[in-house]
C-alpha cells in the first residue's frame, strides 16, 4: 500500500553515523516540518552491507572500552523506531545501486565510514612483521569478513601513531588474556590468540610533543589500569616550556588529556622505584614504553622480516610545529604496526577525493558533487560522518555532523515543497520485492536482535555479559531463525 505524505529517506551504513542521522532527521521533521511544509512523516530505510548494525562500535573500537556498550544501547533504542526499517546483509553497489534507490527515495544519505589503513609511506613497510591497525583491530573485534588467527609472537614489537586507535591497538597487545575475557565479549578464538601472546616488550612512537598528542582522557585511564604491565617514559618528554603550556591549556580536552599524562608520568615513576611493577603494586613481566618527539623514519629488516625499527628525535614547538633532529635510535622488534589513520571507503557511482580521503561533496557541507574539483552539485545525494569529512573526530562528534547534514537535507527538500516527495515509486514494499528478485534477504531489526539473544545466552554461560558471535552465516541462520 502506497503513502504518499510520507517523505522517503535511504541512508547507507548503519554505524553510529547513519543511525544518528535517521533518528535526527526524523526529530527534525517532526520539529520543523509542517513550517517547511513537508509534513512530518517520513519512512528511513537503513541499509547495512554487514549482517548486523553498529559499525565502528561494534567493529572499530577495542573490546575494553567500558561507554562502548552505552552506545550500543543508545543506538538499539534508535532502530526500534517503527519508523526506521533495517536491511542488513544488502551491500550497496552489488544488491542496490543509486538508480535503484533514487527510484524509491526522495533523498539518499551515504554514512559508509572506513575500514582500510592509511598507508604506512616508510622504508621496510613492506617486510613480513608490518601490520596495519585496521586489520588487527577486524581480528580483535570479531569482524565477520575478518581474519580468525593472528600472529603473536614477537616478544618486542612497535606501535606507531599518537591516537585513540593506537592507544587501543597498544592495549590489546599488552593485554592479559583472562582478564580481557572476563571483562568483554571477545570470542573464543581472540582469547586463545591472546592467551598465545609472546609480547614482552612494547614501544608507542608518536612524532610530536606531550601538548599536541591526540589521546581522550578515557584512553589513557584505560592504560593505566593493565595487570602485569610497567608503564615507563622518558622524564625529557615532559620538560615543557611555558608557550606550550599556556598553549595547551586554552583547549579543556587537551589541558585535561596533558594533565593526565603528567599523572601517568607519576605513576611511572612509582612503578620503578618500587621495583618495576604495575599499577597494583604486583611484579610485571611485560613492559610499555611512552615515546614522544619520537618519528620512526625506517622498518629495519633481515630475510624480508622485521628486526627492528629507526626512530628520528623530533622537537615540537607551541604551535605544533614538528622539526626533526638528526638524532636516531633503533630498537629491536619484531612486529610494527602502524595506526596513523583510517581512509574512509569509495562508494561505487560516487566521486572520491583523494586529498581529503572522504566521498566528493561541497565544500564539506555533504552534498554529494559531481567530482572532487568543479563541486557541481548531485541532486539528492548526501554524505555525513567519516564518508563526509574524513577520518577526524570521535563518535560523539558524528551527532553534531548528522544535525548539520540533516538541516542541508531539509532545506533542499523544502525548496521544492510542492513537489518534495521526489522518488516516482511510492510503494514501501517496493524495495523488499526488489531485493527478493535478485535473491537477498536482509537482516531486519528483529533478526538482529535475535542474534543479540544468542550472543547474550552465550556469554550468560560463562558468568558474562556478552560474547560475539563472529561467523557470517551463523549470523544469518540466527537472524532468519533457522
Amino acid at each position: 500500500m502506497t503513502n504518499d505524505s510520507e517523505l522517503r529517506i535511504a541512508v547507507i551504513g548503519a554505524g553510529p553515523a547513519g543511525v544518528y542521522s535517521s533518528d535526527i532527521f526524523l526529530r527534525q521533521l517532526a520539529k520543523l516540518g509542517d513550517e517547511l511544509g513537508l509534513g512530518t512523516n517520513a519512512r528511513i530505510d537503513l541499509f547495512e552491507k554487514l549482517p548486523v548494525p553498529f559499525g565502528l562500535v561494534r567493529y572499530g573500537v577495542a573490546p575494553d572500552h567500558p561507554s562502548i556498550k552505552f552506545i550500543a544501547s543508545a543506538l538499539e533504542k534508535t532502530l526500534d523506531n517503527p519508523n526506521i526499517h533495517l536491511y542488513c546483509d544488502v551491500e550497496f553497489g552489488k544488491d542496490v545501486t543509486i538508480d535503484d534507490l533514487l527510484e524509491r527515495y526522495d533523498a539518499v544519505l551515504f554514512a559508509t565510514g572506513a575500514i582500510k589503513d592509511k598507508p604506512l609511506n616508510l622504508p621496510g613497510a613492506d617486510y613480513d612483521g608490518v601490520y596495519g591497525a585496521a586489520k588487527f583491530v577486524e581480528w580483535y573485534d570479531g569482524y565477520p569478513t575478518g581474519v580468525r588467527e593472528w600472529p603473536l609472537q614477537a616478544e618486542e614489537v612497535a606501535v606507531i601513531g599518537g591516537g585513540n586507535v593506537a592507544m587501543d591497538v597498544a592495549r590489546e597487545l599488552m593485554r592479559n588474556a583472562d582478564d580481557l575475557r572476563a571483562r568483554t565479549d571477545i570470542p573464543d578464538n581472540v582469547y586463545e590468540g591472546i592467551l598465545r601472546n609472546q609480547a614482552k616488550t612494547l614501544h608507542l612512537f608518536i612524532r610530536r610533543g606531550v601538548a599536541q598528542a591526540k589521546f581522550s582522557v578515557q584512553e589513557l585511564r584505560e592504560m593505566e589500569k593493565l595487570p602485569g604491565v610497567q608503564l615507563i617514559i622518558d622524564e625529557d618528554d615532559f620538560e615543557l616550556d611555558d608557550d606550550t603550556i599556556e598553549e595547551a591549556g586554552k583547549d579543556k580536552l587537551t589541558r585535561q588529556m596533558v594533565e593526565e599524562l603528567f599523572a601517568i608520568r607519576e605513576m611511572a615513576e612509582d612503578m620503578e622505584d618500587d621495583g618495576d611493577v604495575d599499577f597494583e603494586g604486583n611484579p610485571a613481566d611485560r613492559k610499555y614504553y611512552i615515546h614522544f618527539n619520537s618519528a620512526p623514519t625506517e622498518i629495519l629488516g633481515e630475510d624480508g622480516k622485521v628486526c627492528g625499527i629507526r626512530v628520528e628525535r623530533t622537537e615540537t614547538s607551541a604551535d605544533g610545529t614538528m622539526t626533526r633532529t638528526g638524532e636516531f635510535t633503533d630498537y629491536p622488534v619484531q612486529a610494527v604496526y602502524h595506526a596513523i589513520g583510517y581512509k574512509p571507503e569509495s562508494v561505487p557511482g560516487i566521486a572520491y577525493d583523494e586529498k581529503g580521503a572522504h566521498l566528493a561533496n561541497a565544500n564539506g557541507d555533504g552534498r554529494i558533487t559531481v567530482d572532487a574539483v568543479d563541486g557541481e552539485v548531485r541532486e539528492r545525494l548526501y554524505a555525513t560522518g567519516w564518508a563526509k569529512r574524513g577520518p577526524v573526530g570521535l563518535i560523539g562528534s558524528t551527532k553534531s555532523d548528522a544535525l548539520m547534514i540533516v538541516t542541508a537535507m531539509l532545506e533542499d527538500l523544502a525548496k521544492n515543497k510542492e513537489n518534495a516527495r521526489l522518488a516516482p515509486d511510492r510503494d514501501p514494499e517496493s524495495i523488499d520485492r526488489l531485493l527478493a528478485e535478485r535473491g537477498v534477504n536482509p537482516i531486519d531489526f528483529a533478526g538482529w536482535k535475535r542474534v543479540d539473544a544468542f550472543e547474550r545466552a552465550e556469554g550468560a554461560r560463562e558468568g558474562r555479559e556478552h560474547k560475539k558471535v563472529i561467523d557470517p552465516d551463523e549470523f544469518r541462520r540466527l537472524a532468519h531463525g533457522e
